[in-house]
């Protein structure tokens, strides 16, 4: 674990320092959480930013950490900026919200939480696509200082983190999550999965996470590239049929 942290701050500090700023929100939105008594929906208001800055965290710490193995760093750094600008928006619009009290997506109560809902789709639809872009490098480049195992795993985790991604999108065309019922009431802790209707957040959850997952399920279980593709493939399966579930209206513990 030191060596890997010591490696991303000395491949990418930009990265490294952004994801120590986001692990920092994570932990100050937690005590909140704990001392606060706003709500949204009926959940206190900074679980969700907390969930967010956690997750910015650790997908700057893994795009720190893979890009290493790309030749053309000059693309790293574009994509650093893009990274930071796209998602220090995003947290910062989620934190408001809460702060106020308010959803931060899904929210058209005024000219106001209309703008920052759809200027979140915008930052959020930029860095998904030079996300995507990232793993196009992965493709295109032929020779990796590293197994052709964690190249692959990086090659198809970053397709499924791109994909499912976009499953946001959907959310926000529906302008809820929940599908059967409203959004609200009763869920899984932290998470706040629905336990009563279908709820799009599980499937988009896993599959944005396939970048971390893909690779470390890869490292510890394959033994060859075509393993790569079969533990993918199940995962892909996997995350799929959540989706699916969660159309059909049932909710992801009753699966």
């Amino acid at each position: 674990m030191v060596t890997f942290i010591e490696t991303i701050r000395d491949k990418n500090a930009m990265l490294f320092y952004y994801g120590l700023i986001m692990l920092a929100g994570a932990i100050v939105t937690a005590v909140l959480s704990q001392t606060t008594t706003t709500q949204v929906m009926g959940v206190n208001a900074y679980i969700k930013p907390m969930k967010f800055y956690l997750s910015g965290f650790i997908l700057a710490w893994t795009m720190g950490y893979f890009m290493q193995y790309l030749d053309n760093q000059k693309q790293v750094s574009i994509y650093n900026w893009v990274y930071v600008i796209t998602i220090s928006y995003e947290l910062l619009a989620i934190t408001w919200q809460a702060a106020l009290g308010k959803q931060s997506h899904f929210n058209k109560d005024t000219t106001f939480d209309t703008v920052v809902f759809h200027l979140m789709g915008l930052m959020i639809t930029i860095v998904t696509l030079w996300t995507a872009y990232i793993g196009y490098l992965f493709f295109v480049q032929k020779e990796f200082a590293t197994s052709m195992i964690l190249v692959w795993s990086i090659r198809l985790g970053l397709i499924m983190t791109a994909l499912f991604a976009f499953e946001g999108g959907v959310m926000a065309a529906l302008l809820r999550h929940s599908v059967g019922g409203a959004d609200g009431g009763a869920g899984i802790p932290v998470v706040n999965w629905s336990k009563q209707h279908g709820d799009l957040r599980v499937a988009h959850f896993f599959g944005i996470h396939a970048l971390q997952i893909i690779p470390i399920l890869s490292m510890l279980l394959a033994k060859s590239v075509q393993h790569v593709f079969i533990i993918s493939i199940v995962f892909f399966l996997l995350v799929t049929y959540t989706l699916v579930q969660a159309f059909l209206g049932k909710a992801f513990l009753n699966i």
